[in-house]
């Protein structure tokens, strides 16, 4: 028989292939259900100089639990896998799988266009957490519909890799090819993915290649060679192993180690069918402090990773925690590293400011403009948000809570909280919220504390508010297809009034010209006046000031326009709306 082509455990029709790279071993045996754990039973071969190990067993098979023992000299090391695609816990024991049992019952799912995205971020372990503990893959199958119903059309799950505990927010993986087993294993993120994908939900998974661990981690001086005290073969000897999570960045430079974190970003496509990759705080995959370049290897990987994945999916939505604003990070040209978008703080961090200011003259408006009209060359080739798990921890809280600590569903936390949620909806980009910020929660997030589904009673029209938003973001009924498009123009920027507007677009047209008009300040206006593209008929789409979205709000009268007034703001027409506090209006030409 010839040897299995794969890394880790390969199984066939009569046993399982294994495979380890272990270059300064001595001896590498495999024991594991299939040999009753007898060292001497499965010898490993050295296939040639390169460092990898290789052995047959017949009879070994899916569920199998395994582990590597590794020779080198006097010592002697008891190994998970590290291409493990199940364990039974971090510091368990490796589980052979096999992934072509589950039944995907025919999902052929097709990535959404980039402009057709709108991406919720959860943290699994407490979407859904039925009994308070920790929540599972499982568990958030019971979330699904509430997602379908607000509209969202993209799930981005925060790390699911096997992590140290049962309670993280999954930054520091042990196992990076291993399903959190307190979250349910590989089967129970298929079932998610496979019924995610029935309601015409993508889903995206964080991806942690900044660092390892540090705790748990069986990579750690893997075949019991380092240098410097540090982590041996897969990691840095040197001070670029320094993180601000330990001291275990991957050696970007070594070829066994890109293979190993091609391999992972693959194995996500592959075998989970999920449309894309989020990737953590790029930047310290080039830099040992995260604000230089002196690791090449790492922006080089990046690239090749990404290009490996496009080639396979060309669709694939590759997203970078990049922070920092470089171009390059999604620049396809031959120094870029190939991402399809970045989380942009051009966007977040001034928009955050404008909402949660406690002094309306403090707004700053160009702050707002620059931020919605900032751009990469591509209008999707950014992330906005004014939540993340980011902002809403670490120091951080909600927006609500920002806004109003003492009652987050006061009339000031649900006005601008939401006025925030319409920018990041009608803005160029890829829209992004957090989980239960569509029901105003509030406090900081921590990986302990679910959500509370409460609120979503208590705060149903708000949740409206969103679903309207997310409906008009998409397209849903064929009457806003500028939010999809490329152009953005601004309309008004009023410094003093703190009322904005600006005009999206596709191609032009009925269905497609939609403005949005903002005003943040807590003041009305009445017959306000400001520049339109043309003169033309438009159709009111949504008035946030709508009492259909809370009792407390004044619902201010909105309708239709019509923009023949005489030319203002260096535009040829003009037109006047009456205007709530904090209120957002949104028209589509007619």
């Amino acid at each position: 028989m010839g040897t299995l082509a794969g890394m880790g455990a390969i199984l066939d029709e009569s046993g399982a292939g294994f495979r380890v790279w272990a270059p300064n071993a001595d001896t590498v045996q495999v024991v594991g259900d299939f040999n009753n754990w007898d060292d001497t039973a499965n010898p490993l071969e050295l296939e040639g100089d390169n460092g990898y190990w290789y052995g047959y067993v017949a009879g070994a098979e899916a569920g199998h639990e395994y582990r590597f023992n590794l020779t080198n000299g006097e010592q002697q090391l008891s190994k998970i896998d590290p291409y493990a695609q199940q364990v039974t816990s971090s510091v368990g024991n490796g589980i052979i799988v096999d992934h072509s049992t589950f039944d995907w019952q025919g999902d052929t799912f097709e990535t959404p266009h980039h402009n057709n995205l709108v991406i919720y971020e959860m943290h699994a372990g407490t979407f859904v957490s039925p009994d308070g503990g920790v929540g599972t893959l499982e568990d958030v199958l019971s979330g699904l519909d509430h997602l379908d119903r607000l509209g969202i059309n993209c799930i981005e799950l925060m790390p699911v890799m096997e992590f140290a505990g049962d309670y993280s927010w999954g930054y520091n993986p042990a196992h990076i090819f291993a399903v959190e087993s307190a979250y349910g294993g590989p089967d129970a993120l298929k079932l998610l993915v496979r019924e995610a994908h029935k309601r015409g939900i993508s889903v995206i998974i964080d991806v942690v290649y900044n660092h390892f661990g540090p705790s748990d981690l069986d990579l750690w001086q893997f075949d019991g060679w380092s240098e410097n005290d540090k982590g041996g073969i897969y990691f840095y000897n040197d001070w670029r192993s320094s993180t601000p999570w330990g001291d275990t960045r991957p050696d970007y430079g070594r070829g066994e180690v890109r293979q190993f974190i091609r391999d992972n970003a693959l194995m996500w496509m592959r075998e989970y069918h999920v449309q894309g990759l989020r990737y953590d705080m790029t930047p310290y995959m080039r830099s040992v402090n995260g604000s230089g370049w002196e690791i090449p290897d790492g922006w080089s990987l990046s690239r090749w990773v990404n290009d490996e994945v496009r080639k396979e999916y060309p669709n694939a939505i590759l997203i970078a925690e990049d922070l920092h604003g470089v171009a390059a990070v999604t620049s396809t040209g031959e120094d870029g590293a190939a991402f399809s978008a970045q989380w942009d703080t051009h966007f977040v961090h001034p928009i955050r400011a404008a909402i949660t200011q406690i002094n309306d003259h403090d707004r700053d408006i160009e702050s707002v403009r620059n931020a919605i009209t900032y751009s990469y060359g591509d209008a999707f080739a950014r992330v906005v948000y004014t939540e993340s798990h980011d902002e809403v921890a670490n120091g951080k809280a909600r927006v609500v809570e920002e806004i109003n600590p003492d009652d987050n569903g006061d009339w000031f936390a649900k006005k601008r909280s939401t006025l925030g949620a319409a920018l990041v909806l009608t803005s160029p980009g890829m829209p992004m919220l957090f989980q239960g910020q569509e029901f105003l929660e509030g406090d900081w997030f921590r990986d302990d504390v679910p959500l509370d589904w409460d609120l979503l009673e208590d705060y149903h029209g708000i949740a409206r508010l969103y679903r309207d938003l997310i409906r008009l973001r998409l397209n849903t009924d064929g009457v806003s297809k500028g939010l999809m498009g490329q152009h953005t123009q601004v309309l008004h920027a009023h410094p003093d009034n703190k009322v904005f507007a600006f005009h999206r677009w596709m191609d032009g047209g009925p269905g497609d010209d939609t403005v949005v008009v903002v005003n943040l300040q807590n003041k009305l206006w009445t017959g306000y006046r400001f520049g339109m593209p043309g003169r033309h008929e438009w159709t009111l789409r949504l008035n946030s000031d709508s009492r259909i979205y809370s009792d407390k709000f004044n619902d201010t009268p909105a309708f239709d326009m019509v923009s023949d007034g005489d030319p203002q703001d260096g535009l040829s027409a003009s037109a006047s709306v009456d205007l709530a506090p904090y209120g957002v209006l949104v028209y589509t030409r007619s």
